[in-house]
């Protein structure tokens, strides 16, 4: 089987990139687009998803998925952990003391499937909705 070639970094491309790196907020690609038509007024939605599924795919950014959310990027591609809002989806980076160990995937079996990757997520509560939640346990909601 023939290796992929990393493809052409395009001024679309490299302006995605540049953008994207520049937040911690992890963004849907909606989100993206509407931060890069600042720059590049004239780029479509469509294009900007192609060059963040692009991008991933050369393990330029991370492509967050969970199941019933929309993809989110990260535009930091080293392993780190990540921690979802379950109440309004935000992601943020999990800060960790020291290394990142992930499980080793060849200790992993499982029938019927070849692991190619994996992810460790946490789930909790964002300030804001943690927030909003305890001013609506304060008036007995």
């Amino acid at each position: 089987m023939e290796a992929k070639r990393p493809k052409r970094m395009t001024k679309q491309r490299k302006i995605i990139l540049e953008e994207l790196r520049k937040l911690t907020s992890h963004p849907t690609a909606d989100e993206l687009y509407e931060i890069v038509r600042a720059r590049l007024p004239r780029v479509s939605l469509g294009t900007v998803y192609r060059n963040l599924e692009v991008l991933s795919e050369q393990g330029d950014i991370l492509k967050l998925e969970s199941a019933g959310s929309q993809k989110r990027f990260d535009g930091n591609p080293e392993p780190h952990y990540h921690i979802r809002c379950v109440q309004c989806g935000r992601v943020g980076d999990v800060e960790h003391d020291g290394e990142v160990v992930l499980p080793s995937m060849e200790h992993f079996h499982c029938e019927g499937f070849t692991i190619h990757s994996q992810s460790l997520e946490f789930y909790g509560l964002c300030a804001d909705c943690q927030e909003k939640l305890e001013a609506r346990e304060a008036v007995g909601l």
